[in-house]
């Protein structure tokens, strides 16, 4: 088996790896290691912006103020702090280094999203802030001789030794070839799990593998029962979908249901208020009407500014015969944000040493029981030169040796792939139906059984390819549900139709770890 030794290891190529690497760069050899290409990432794929106090009538006090409203009271306001006020730092530093966020009048133009309570969000190409940020970095990954970059490869499983982790087992799925990397600080930047979902707004490789492969060497995972549901992802009828931006909403969209009538105000909230109230508010609309979807009207809004504002979702939309500047936008929620994941601290180390993780798949604490829309990017950002900067401390002390660890060879029985893909459907189903926007201790009850049920019929072999993924899913999943079953409260983007209120005494992260009972923890601790 091949043997590459990096000073950083660097697993998922959204943003929070990519700016990972850069940021590595500058200190050691990197290599970045994704299981598909850096096209394909919800960093990528993200429209509404990044959400940063640059405003005159705002301050990062505002924004925390803002941040800590929607995170329900499980925010870490230490990590919050550090979010808004570095944020600035880390923006300012891109547009020093080139990044072109879109103008008006020469100056920045700023953005209104739902729980903000100033204009400071910050676009780039318009609905395409994702891939521009994503291109922009990459231009300072691909010729950089520091970097080695392994696309289509997944990693399968980490190493560890005396608590620390030294490396990772690789397998190239285009070349059926295995091979071990070793680093002296590993970096998870996998992304989240929302595609785990039958309805999501996530690329369809999102399903939580980076979570699993930190749980199953000891690392903590909490917050897993929150999961952000993006209110308005287009309506198609299949499971084909993509996003509407919060940004439409904050230029003035309103949503209405079949009878043209917008319902909002009959829950007290409006188009702009945080994504979990206007979520849970169509879905008891779709409920009462026993339609699919409700719409998005944009016809009372200038034309011109919508084509040129939001022109991918005006394409993309035509493409199902919809114009967006005058018809209906059939609409409906889907899973968009996994808020919780792997617990990390303020430098976005995990409890195993040399073992961070950044974006996405880790729970920082700054979005407590509920993202604030666009920190997403921000926190991208912020955390990941946090992390590269804790690493450094791991650079002059050698960590590999000769561990006898199981170098098993990893492969591909293709025979299984038509099984793997019934599986994760099943899966997804039995999430959207029981464990979705609105749950119940019978829903939660029946998935977790229901998942006993596949575990037991299914024979795991650890070292093929669909089997791995298969076993991934299903403890992604219990970890979902098993969470959501524990709190048992409404708070956030998490919502239990028994138990309809917030209660004080669930005012706790929930920490999941291998071979131990389930933890209540302060949101501080």
């Amino acid at each position: 088996m091949d043997t590459y030794h990096f000073d950083f290891i660097i697993i998922g190529a959204g943003l929070a790896g990519l700016y990972s690497a850069y940021h590595a760069s500058k200190y050691g050899s990197v290599a970045i290691i994704t299981k598909t290409t850096v096209e394909i990432s919800n960093s990528y794929l993200a429209q509404g912006g990044i959400a940063v106090a640059l405003g005159e009538d705002d301050s990062p006090s505002l924004h925390f103020e803002d941040t800590v409203r929607a995170g329900e009271e499980l925010c870490k306001k230490n990590a919050v702090r550090i979010l808004v006020e570095e944020g600035i730092d880390r923006i300012n530093e891109l547009i020093e280094m080139g990044m072109n966020f879109d103008k008006e009048d020469g100056k920045i133009s700023l953005g209104l999203e739902g729980g903000h309570s100033r204009k400071r969000i910050l676009h780039a190409g318009g609905d395409a802030t994702g891939k521009e940020v994503v291109n922009f970095i990459l231009k300072f990954i691909l010729n950089n001789e520091k970097i080695k970059l392994f696309e289509n490869t997944l990693i399968y499983k980490l190493l560890t030794h005396d608590n620390q982790c030294i490396g990772a087992l690789a397998f190239n799925v285009n070349d059926n070839k295995n091979f071990l990397v070793t680093g002296n600080a590993t970096i998870l930047a996998t992304g989240g799990a929302s595609a785990i979902y039958l309805h999501s707004t996530n690329p369809y490789a999102t399903v939580g593998e980076g979570i699993f492969l930190a749980y199953e060497v000891g690392a903590e995972v909490e917050n897993m029962e929150f999961i952000q549901f993006h209110p308005t992802a287009f309506y198609t009828g299949t499971e084909e979908t993509f996003l509407i931006t919060e940004a439409v909403r904050g230029e003035g969209a309103i949503l209405v249901n079949y009878e043209g009538k917008r319902f909002l105000q009959d829950e007290n909230i409006t188009e702009l208020s945080t994504r979990d109230l206007v979520s849970e508010a169509i879905f008891y609309e779709m409920q009462k009407s026993g339609k699919p979807n409700v719409f998005l009207k944009l016809s009372h809004i200038d034309k011109n500014k919508i084509k040129t504002r939001f022109s991918n979702i005006y394409r993309e939309a035509l493409k199902y015969g919809i114009d967006i500047t005058k018809d209906l936008v059939p609409v409906s929620p889907a899973a968009h944000y996994m808020v919780g994941g792997i617990k990390v601290g303020l430098n976005s180390e995990t409890n195993i040493k040399r073992l961070y993780a950044v974006g996405e798949v880790a729970s920082t604490g700054v979005h407590g029981a509920n993202r604030l829309a666009s920190n997403s990017l921000l926190e991208c950002l912020v955390f990941s030169k946090r992390a590269i900067e804790h690493a450094l401390t791991f650079l002059e002390s050698k960590i590999f040796s000769e561990y006898n660890f199981n170098l098993s060879q990893f492969y591909i029985n293709e025979e299984l792939k038509d099984e793997f893909v019934k599986i994760k459907n099943h899966i997804a189903n039995l999430l959207w139906n029981n464990v979705g926007i609105v749950r119940t201790k019978d829903s939660l009850v029946y998935f977790l059984n229901e998942l006993d049920v596949i575990s037991k019929k299914y024979f795991f072999d650890v070292h093929e390819y669909y089997a791995s993924r298969i076993d991934s899913l299903i403890n992604v999943a219990r970890m979902i549900a098993l969470s959501a079953l524990l709190r048992e409260e409404s708070r956030g983007c998490h919502r239990r139709k028994d138990f309809p209120q917030k209660n004080d005494d669930f005012r706790k992260i929930i920490v999941l770890q291998k071979d131990t009972e389930p933890k209540f923890c302060e949101p501080n601790s």
